[in-house]
Order: C-alpha cells, then structure tokens, then sequence
C-alpha cells in the first residue's frame, strides 16, 4: 500500500494487525472515537486491521488475550478505558508478567487539552481522569511502557513493542493513548508493511549446554522440578525421551504446564520431599519456586541447574534458590539443545537400575491417587473424583484443553498432550481460567476447552461478563464449577500455620465463608447457557457426557456447578 493519510488511530490499528494481532479485545470509552471511527470505516480505503470484539469487563478481556496466546503463540491487544479502565488490567496484568505471556496492553488518555484542538476535553470526566503518572499502575508489570505523542510515531513504536513483547523473556507491554493524537491525520509509509524490528531470541551457549548434560549424566540420584512446561510440542516429546532414557523423575510441584504425559513412568506428580531429600542434581525448568525453603531444603552437595526465559526471575525481588548453572534462553530451545547433547551419550547401567525403582515408586503412587480419587465417590464428591470423570469425559479428545483454577488437580487425569493441561499463574490474580478458556476457544471453536474453577475463582471471573462474551462470540466452552462455599485457599494456609489454633477450632473460620451464594445456574442461564447443579456423585459422569453433548451439537456454552467437599 503506497504512502497514504490517515488518522493515527486507523494507522495504530493497521500497524498491529501487520505485526501478528488477529484481535482487539476492548472495552470502550470516550478515548475510543478515533478508534471506532477507524473500524467502521468500510471503504476500503484503509489497510487491513484486527478484528475488534466489545469486552464488558477489562478483566475478562486481559484473561482472552492470555488463553488466545497460550493456544497461538500470537500476542493479541487490550484496549482500556484510560486510568479507570486501565486499573482493571492490573490483575491480568500481574498474571501475564508472572507468565511471561506477551500482549499489547493500550489504555486511552484523558485529552491533554482543555481546548484548542480535535479531541479535547468535551465532558467532566476529561478533568476527573487524568492522573499525573497513569504508566504508575502497570510500569511494574510490564517490559516496557511509553505513550504517543505524535501521530507519525504510531509504526516505530508497535515495531519497537512488538519486538520488546516478543524478546526473551516474552511479556507484556503497554502504551497509552491521548485521544487528541489518535485523531490527528497524518500521512504514513505502508502500515501493513512486515515489522522493521526483529525481536531478540537467546539461547545458553553450547558449553554451558555440555556442562548441563555432564551433570545429569553423572548424577547418582537426578530430578527434575518443572514449572513452566517445556515450551513447545517438540520439546515436551525431547523431555519425555530424555526423562525416560535416562531415569529422570519429574516432579510438577505447583506446576502450570505440563512437562510430560501423566501416564509417564517418570512422571513424579507433585509430592516435592520424597524426590528433593535424595537428589544429588537438581533441574528446575521455569520453576519460580520449586519447593518451599522453610521446609524443604536439598543436600549441601546436591547440585543445582535453573533453566528457563529468565532462571533466576530476576523481576521478583526475594529469591534465594542456589543456581550452580544457569541456563538462560528460550525453555523450548534449550530443552532441544540438551536432549540432542545426552543423545551423544549411552546412559550408564545405574541409570537403567535406577530406572526400574523409579518407576515402580510412580507406578504405586499413580495407584494410590486414583484410588484415593473413587474411594469417596460414593458418598461424597472431591475436587479429585471430578478430576477422574473429567477425564473420562476426554479420553476420546486428548487435544482436549483444561484449564484449572483452583479446580480440578492434575494428579487424577490423563493427560498425555502438551499444551493440554493448564494451571492458574502462581501469581494468584484470581478469575484467571474462566477469561483464558474463552480465549483459548476463540482460537479454535471446535476444540473442546473446559475450565475447571473454585466458587470464589468464578466469581473473581465476573462470571455476568464472561458469559455475555461466550454467547456474542460463539464460544462454545465447558465451564465446571468446583464448589465448597468458601475460600479453601485461605482456610488451608490458616489451618497451615495455626494448626490448634483458635481459627481451626471454632465453628465457623472468619474469613473464609462464600455463603450464601447466588445461584450459578441462573447466572450462566442469564446467557442463555445450558446449565446444571450436581450435588450426588452418581450423577456427574451424566451430567458432563450431557454438557458436551449440548456443546458439540449447538456449538453453545455449558456449565455444571458442582458442590464438592470441603
């Protein structure tokens, strides 16, 4: 497309959809004009641009753009309404730095101007807006944050945001938008051009590579503790081969992605001390915090390697683990680089002895969870009963995606895909998994995505605007409601530290009750979902098996609410 004129609102639109945006994910304000001006313009006259959907609440919109990048690999762009609509970002905004999930995060604001120029200040809100530091609320989270001035800016800095977002290690980036320069006209090169600016991708350098590989060759007793998930389908096969060629136990302790099958004889679940206490050689693959120092320390001489986009994490300020090694780069290249570098070597006999015993040791406690998960079925339903009959429902759809917060543990399923199982981020910015699932569906309407919620998560979710969104959309999800009526977390970390405590002794512990609840049914019925409350175990198989027939016949959202125990 020659040199044309164009609003700068028009050109930042074209220029995201040239850098990889399929989406806009906003929820509108009176910054927007210049915006919707632009997107409803059918002339032709204008480039291509991102399809732009009306989100209802910025926390829902955060959340898509968080599942739609987990499903795509594509950053996608968050508009907000200036500070207000920008303080309901912050949440997903905490979720996608802890994640290292990149997205364009753009808030509107308010006109610099009182008068004088198109696009002023028309209304009081134009006065009660502006702040002197708006960048204050998500400068923390994001890699990089900057706003424009002049409308010829618009293609450097989404080239420069774009390439920052996507640079090891990935992350948010965030830009603000005053209305009077999204409304002035300016002539600009082609905005559908390719991007000017590669991002920058890092990987270890081959010797640190042969020094990883050497020690985990020569470790008597190895492990594995995997947070993050490897990083790509090929690198979770590499794993699996590498962990299984060489009796490697991989132990997922508050892991949010799957780093190989469930069903692996190398796969340790998520009990940290049985595998921590005897290793000599400790991998962490993406792992913030792979067990907790107050009560679970290695050997002195045990040996420690952090590997991932940044090992050390070097964004959060206290955090002490020991790295021997640190592998820093891409986890999917490095994991390759390392799988090819133990090719090269055949795996002592030890290692096949210790095979054996590994093995075994998994097989029994596989054993134990799934009988631990049927033991109370009959009278009562767990988080872990849903768990098995989650996953009979998706034996014949192992692409299937489950999305879990604070709902449905891993332990239970069979799960023997990557990018399949997800938990919510670490950083605990609840409401995450019922927005990620939409996203997650928005990039394939045929897949069948399930998010698995607590009470309190589903609230968190803004469950009116979630499900408003499934039915305009036509997102066609499974959402599962694991239901105590209270905050389990918080009752768990209390009767935690004050195990005989006066918390854990009365009959009702301050805090932590969700009654009385709405009815959740209703609320998704709002949308016109189809919806059901289980309470009797016997009855769930059916309801689920009745959900995901109502999903693939209609192509219409689904939710059971579930009353667990507590």
């Amino acid at each position: 497309m020659p040199r044309s004129q164009m609003t700068a609102g028009a050109a930042l639109l074209a220029r995201l959809k040239a850098v990889g945006v399929d989406y806009v994910f906003a929820n509108a304000g009176t910054d927007f004009p210049p915006l919707i001006e632009a997107l409803a313009d059918t002339t032709g006259r204008l480039p291509p641009m991102p399809e732009a959907f009306a989100i209802p609440h910025e926390h829902t919109a955060m959340g898509m753009a968080h599942g739609y990048y987990l499903a795509t690999g594509r950053p996608q762009a968050v508009f907000a309404h200036t500070n207000v609509g920008l303080s309901n970002c912050v949440i997903g905004g905490i979720n996608a730095a802890a994640e290292h999930i990149p997205m364009f995060l753009f808030s509107g604001r308010t006109p610099v101007t009182e008068a004088g120029r198109f696009g002023s200040r028309s209304i009081p809100i134009g006065w009660g807006q502006e702040m002197r530091d708006q960048h204050a609320m998500i400068r923390e989270l994001v890699k990089w944050d900057y706003e424009l001035r002049f409308p010829e800016q618009v293609g450097d800095l989404v080239d420069r945001a774009a390439a920052i977002a996507l640079s090891t290690p990935k992350g948010p980036v965030y830009m603000s938008l005053p209305r009077e320069t999204l409304a002035e006209t300016a002539t600009f090169e082609d905005p559908s051009a390719p991007p000017r600016i590669a991002p920058a991708r890092s990987q270890p350098a081959p010797d640190e590579i042969a020094r990883a590989a050497d020690l985990l060759r020569k470790a008597k007793s190895p492990v594995i503790f995997a947070q993050g998930g490897p990083g790509s389908p090929d690198a979770f096969a590499a794993l699996g081969e590498l962990t299984d060629t060489w009796a490697i136990p991989v132990v997922h302790y508050w892991a949010t992605r799957l780093a190989i099958p469930t069903d692996h004889p190398m796969f340790a679940g998520a009990e940290v001390r049985p595998w921590l206490d005897d290793a000599d050689l400790i991998m962490m693959i993406d792992a913030l915090a792979p067990w907790a120092p107050e009560t679970d320390t290695p050997r002195a001489d045990c040996k420690i390697i952090q590997l991932g986009p940044d090992p050390i994490f070097s964004r959060f300020p206290v955090r002490g683990y020991r790295a021997d090694l640190t592998l820093a780069g891409e986890t999917s290249a490095t994991i390759l680089a390392l799988a090819a570098e133990m090719k090269r070597h055949a795996p002592p006999t030890a290692a096949k002895r210790r095979y054996s015993r590994i093995a075994k040791a998994t097989r029994a406690h596989r054993a134990d969870v799934l009988r631990a998960a049927e033991a109370g079925a009959p009278a009562r339903i767990t988080k872990a009963w849903v768990s098995r009959c989650i996953s009979a429902l998706i034996a014949d759809r192992p692409d299937a995606a489950v999305l879990s917060e604070l709902g449905c543990p891993l332990a239970p399923m069979t799960i023997q895909l990557p990018d399949c199982w997800y938990q919510a981020p670490n950083s605990g910015g609840l409401g995450w998994g019922l927005p990620a699932a939409l996203g997650m569906q928005l990039a394939d309407r045929n897949r069948l995505v399930i998010a698995t919620v607590g009470d309190g998560s589903y609230i968190f979710a803004n469950p009116l605007a979630s499900h408003q969104v499934a039915e305009a959309l036509d997102l066609p999800i499974l959402t599962v409601i694991l239901n105590n009526v209270e905050w389990g977390a918080v009752r768990t970390a209390t009767v935690g530290m004050y195990p005989e405590g006066k918390a854990v002794g009365s009959n009702a512990m301050p805090l932590t009750s969700l009654a009385p609840q709405p009815d959740f049914v209703k609320v998704a019925e709002a949308s016109r979902a189809w919806a059901r409350r289980v309470e009797d175990p016997a009855e769930l198989t059916e309801a689920l098996v009745a959900a995901r027939r109502h999903i693939e016949t209609t192509g219409r959202q689904a939710l059971i609410d579930v009353a667990v125990a507590a």
